[in-house]
Formats: structure tokens, C-alpha cells, sequence
């Protein structure tokens, strides 16, 4: 199981998968808005996306965890 993390603190500002979900390497998971600036997370293994910790608007502190892929 592989738990994709924040890189940064921040808030999420779109989530783009959902539990279910297939996903490939590199694959943007959620994007973050930190210092005006977007921020895309992408997933570091290919696998079903079995769990989401975060919601839209959510803020996000560094290493915490937002999505567990299987």
C-alpha cells in the first residue's frame, strides 16, 4: 500500500480521484494552492485508490497524509 502525502503546507484546492479509481504513475491525484501558487501531487505507484483523507478546501499541513492507493 502506498501513502501519497503532502509535499507542502496548504489547501486542497481540487481532488481529482475518487476511492475506486484506477491510477497510473504519475497520475495527479490533488492539486494544492500554497503562496498562490497550484501545486499537483501525483501518484508514486499505480494502483486502486482505496482510501482519501482530504476533502476541496481542506487545509493540509506537510506529510500528512491524503490518499492511500492499493
Amino acid at each position: 500500500m502506498t501513502m501519497v502525502v503532502s509535499p507542502t503546507t496548504g489547501s486542497i484546492w481540487e481532488l481529482r480521484v475518487a476511492v475506486g479509481d484506477d491510477v497510473s504513475t504519475g497520475d495527479t491525484l490533488i492539486v494544492l494552492e500554497s503562496m498562490k501558487m497550484e501545486i499537483p501531487v501525483e501518484a508514486e505507484s499505480a494502483g486502486t485508490v482505496v482510501a482519501v483523507h482530504c476533502a476541496v478546501g481542506d487545509a493540509v499541513e506537510e506529510d500528512q497524509p491524503l490518499v492511500e492507493i492499493n
